[in-house]
């Protein structure tokens, strides 16, 4: 597969690779003589998850269960960005990058027993490359951002055909996505028979909240190491039991349960008594106190952004690109890193890592000068500039682990630029997400992004690739830019193109203004063994054992 190794080499070149990983071969491979197997373990979430179907997600809360339950064709080495066979054994692609056909895996069921084959890996790309609905089409962001679009609205997705063991999937043209977008957890798969009997399309929309059908409520259908077994939204708990079935390293645990603790001081609390086994985005300042508790505290490597946005749709001065430039001078981005952020965390001067290829050394700057903002505005006649401020509330994210926090420091310099700043918290799931990712209400919102795979258009591309609600409408310069870039098949001249593309976001477009990078901490009690942090925050629970007491 000539082809393959060329593309992968160039992936695995820039890859992110945790030095954990030599710690999860050891911790993996000993059959669970680290801990005791069996018994339950209860992680604490920060937040609800929309739904189960991954299709229609694009958030850790709920991509967490999500991942225990579903298989992706390709998925990463633990602990890395580095892509390793999934539902697929391998992989390759045309010379052009075009065609891509993967070896399914043999004697693999999904949940409700029925056989994956290349067939039903067909039928869950067609399922989505074919819907129609726009209910459903605006909340499958991952794919379409992915394949810029559907079948009905220019999508690069032609078709996938099953000849034995092969599922050969055509696109319209190379993208650089591929091959590591395949193993985004949206594209996961499907049964089937489960798709077709709980109605699994049948997404509706009423104002701005969603209803979806049985499948993604109460019926996720996968091949994963875990089932499900009930979300008890009273109690705010999702259970999961072991799949004894699976075709992979089996869970160790019987039952993985969720428990939804929005507060981060009550998840704290409920770890220290005992009540839960772990959770995720602990806060900085109470690092210490967990290790001195004897708390395992699991530093992942950076691999995020944190930005705020910008949407030029409902105030005609945003469209003024020295009004964006303002809000960028008008934010001391190092204070908020040094005070609000864990230690490790760096100012961000673009919208992707350093790690990543593509990454540019000399943007345009905007250090903190709230004299220059005030300046800019006036010359752009908005003096009295009034914003409405969205941020989001009932959730912690990796790259903002105290939105609340990270909102006032960031207000208050707003202020002192003269801007008249209206706060509007709104709950992460069924508030939040749909007002500025579908609804597009607000002015100004903070929201930031975890990397998939180590690719510059899993940054860039997912955020400005195309027009979205988030920022509203911008130069179509700016996508056709991007999207040119992502297009380059070859490995020096993408990057090149999308160095530009970076330079130019900073100096001509600037629809949001870059804020951080940091690393994010997971923690589990001292009884939990054999949980792997990843970059990407894609942590299987399928490796976890725990002590029993």
């Amino acid at each position: 597969m000539p082809t393959t190794r060329r593309l992968l080499a160039t992936i695995a070149a820039g890859a992110l690779t945790v030095s954990l990983a030599a710690c999860a071969t050891s911790e993996r491979g000993d059959g669970g003589s680290a801990g005791a197997t069996g018994g339950t373990m209860v992680f604490g979430a920060a937040g609800a998850p929309k739904n189960f179907d991954p299709i229609f997600n694009d958030d850790g809360e709920s991509f967490r269960p999500v991942r225990q339950m579903y298989d992706t064709l390709i998925t990463y080495k633990p602990g890395t960005t580095d892509l390793a066979p999934g539902l697929a054994t391998e992989w390759s692609s045309s010379p052009d990058g075009k065609q891509w056909t993967f070896t399914i895996r043999q004697g693999v069921t999904f949940h409700d027993g029925t056989p994956l084959d290349a067939a039903a890996v067909c039928t869950n790309f067609d399922r989505w490359a074919n819907t129609t609905s726009e209910a459903a089409q605006s909340n499958m962001i991952y794919y379409a951002d992915v394949f810029e679009g559907f079948k009905n609205s220019g999508g690069i997705y032609e078709s996938c055909q099953a000849n034995g063991d092969k599922a050969t999937i055509s696109l319209s043209k190379y993208k650089g996505a591929f091959p590591a977008a395949f193993g985004l957890t949206s594209l996961s798969i499907s049964s089937p028979a489960a798709l077709k009997q709980y109605d699994a399309d049948n997404v509706t929309q009423s104002g701005d909240s969603f209803s979806y059908p049985a499948y993604a409520t109460d019926h996720p259908t996968g091949t994963g190491a875990f089932k499900f077994e009930s979300y008890d939204r009273t109690g705010n708990t999702i259970t999961l039991v072991r799949n004894d079935d699976y075709w992979g390293e089996k869970a160790k645990l019987d039952k993985l349960v969720f428990k939804i603790i929005p507060d981060e001081n009550a998840r704290k609390q409920e770890l220290t008594a005992g009540t839960i086994d772990g959770y995720d985005y602990p806060s900085p300042a109470d690092y210490n106190a967990l290790k001195q508790a004897g708390q395992q505290v699991l530093i992942r490597q950076p691999f995020n952004v944190l930005y705020m946005g910008i949407n030029t749709k409902n105030n005609p001065a945003l469209k003024d690109i020295r009004v964006r430039q303002a809000l960028a001078y008008a934010i001391d981005r190092q204070a908020l890193v040094q005070t609000k952020l864990p230690e490790g965390a760096e100012v961000a001067t673009q919208f992707m890592p350093k790690t990543v290829a593509g990454y540019a050394d000399d943007v345009q700057q905007y250090p903190y000068d709230p004299q220059k903002a005030k300046d800019l505005l006036a010359q752009a006649g908005a003096s009295n500039l009034t914003l409405n401020f969205y941020y989001p509330t009932e959730v912690s994210r990796p790259y903002m682990p105290n939105p609340t926090d990270l909102f006032q420091l960031i207000s208050e310099n707003l202020k002192q630029a003269g801007i008249t700043v209206n706060a509007v918290p709104r709950p992460w799931n069924g508030g939040f997400k749909d007002d500025v990712q579908t609804a597009g209400k607000q002015d100004l919102h903070l929201l930031g992004w975890t990397g998939d795979y180590n690719d510059a258009g899993n940054f860039i591309g997912t955020f400005f690739g195309r027009e979205k609600p988030e920022f509203g409408p911008e130069d179509p310069a700016m996508y056709a830019q991007i999207n040119a870039a992502d297009a380059e098949p070859d490995p020096a001249k993408h990057a090149a193109a999308y160095e530009q593309a970076n330079r130019d976001l900073m100096a001509k477009y600037l629809p949001a203004v870059p804020i951080s990078s940091s690393p994010p901490a997971i923690v589990v009690s001292g009884a939990i063994q054999g949980l792997v942090p990843s970059p990407l925050t894609d942590e299987r629970f399928n490796t976890v054992s725990k002590t029993q007491s």
